[in-house]
């Protein structure tokens, strides 16, 4: 049988890279997807990913189209620009 379910396509990272995920995944499903699956760089510089799922602890603070979002409670939509966190973490060249 064959796949019918609705998809949407999302872009994740300066690179732009296309993420297809079915409609209705939250954006923290879509970063699943993509190495290292993290949402941003903590000020110690540790990678940081979605923890709670119901938008308490904000762990996965991301940017979508241009706006802080939490990426556990925002729904993917066709054509969405997710970025991540992609500074250094202080003290690395």
């Amino acid at each position: 049988m064959k796949n019918t379910a609705a998809m949407v396509e999302v872009q994740v990272g300066a690179a732009r890279v296309l993420v297809r995920v079915p409609a209705g995944s939250s954006v923290a499903a879509a970063l699943a997807q993509q190495p290292p699956g993290c949402t941003r760089l903590s000020v110690s510089g540790q990678w940081r990913a979605p923890l709670c799922g119901m938008g308490v602890c904000h762990e996965c603070r991301v940017l979508i189209n241009g706006r802080e979002r939490l990426a556990c409670q925002t729904v993917c939509e066709d054509g969405m620009h997710i970025t991540t966190s992609s500074a250094q973490p202080a003290g690395t060249t």
